[in-house]
C-alpha cells in the first residue's frame, strides 16, 4: 500500500456501506463500465437514497472501492458469497481504499492480536487519533466533531464485521480469516495486512 497518499476523512460521508457494495459488485459482475453501473443504480434507485446527488457519489464511492481490490475474484464474492465472507471482503476494499482504516486496523487491531490482547475500548481509538494527531498535520487540522464521527464509524466497522459484539463491548472477538481473502491478499503480495485479520503463518 502506498503510504504517502493523504489521510482523507471522506470516510465521513462513506462509511462501510455494506449493502451498496453488495449490490454494486454484482451489477459489475456482469461487466457493466462504470458509468452503466452508476446510471443502473440511480434509475432503479438500488440504494433507496432519497437524492439523486447522494446515489450518484455512493455509487462512485463503490466502485472505486471494489476497484481497489484490483481482484475479480473478490468482487465476485462480495456479490455472491455469504455475508459473513463479503463483509470481510468489504472491509478488506474499505482498508485498501482509507490509509486511515489500514493504519488501524494494522497498528492497534492487528497489534492486538499479535499480543495476545482481547481488551478493547474508547481508550484505544483515542489513542490512534492522538497519536496521528501529532504526527500528521492533515490529521492535527480536522475538527473534533470529524475526529469523534470518523471513531464512531471506525466502531461500526468493527461491529459490522463481527470484530466487537456490540458498540459497548469491551473485548475483541478472535476473527477468522476466510480462506478466499486469505488466498487473494496471499496472490496480491498483500501479507502484511494479515494481522487485522488476526492471521500470522
Amino acid at each position: 500500500m502506498d503510504h504517502s497518499y493523504p489521510y482523507i476523512a471522506s470516510l465521513t460521508r462513506e462509511p462501510f456501506l455494506f449493502y451498496e457494495m453488495r449490490s454494486t459488485a454484482k451489477l459489475m459482475v456482469e461487466g457493466n463500465s462504470d458509468d452503466a453501473i452508476v446510471k443502473e443504480i440511480v434509475e432503479q434507485n438500488l440504494f433507496q437514497y432519497p437524492t439523486e446527488k447522494s446515489i450518484t457519489r455512493m455509487a462512485k464511492a463503490c466502485i472505486k472501492r471494489l476497484h481497489a481490490l484490483e481482484d475479480d475474484s473478490l468482487v465476485a464474492a462480495i456479490a455472491s458469497q455469504p455475508t459473513d465472507v463479503a463483509k470481510q471482503i468489504c472491509l478488506y476494499a474499505l482498508m485498501k481504499k482509507s490509509r486511515l482504516v489500514w493504519e488501524f486496523m494494522l497498528t492497534v487491531i492487528g497489534e492486538k492480536y499479535r499480543l495476545r490482547d482481547t481488551s478493547f475500548g474508547k481508550i484505544d481509538l483515542n489513542t490512534f487519533f492522538i497519536r496521528l494527531q501529532e504526527q500528521n498535520d492533515t490529521v492535527a487540522s480536522w475538527s473534533d466533531s470529524t475526529i469523534t464521527k470518523l471513531k464512531q464509524i471506525i466502531a461500526r466497522v468493527l461491529v459490522e464485521t463481527e470484530y466487537l459484539d456490540n458498540l459497548k463491548a469491551d473485548h475483541l472477538n478472535p476473527v477468522w480469516l476466510h480462506p478466499i481473502l486469505e488466498n487473494a491478499i496471499r496472490s496480491n503480495g498483500d501479507t502484511a495486512v494479515l494481522p487485522a485479520f488476526n492471521c500470522f503463518v
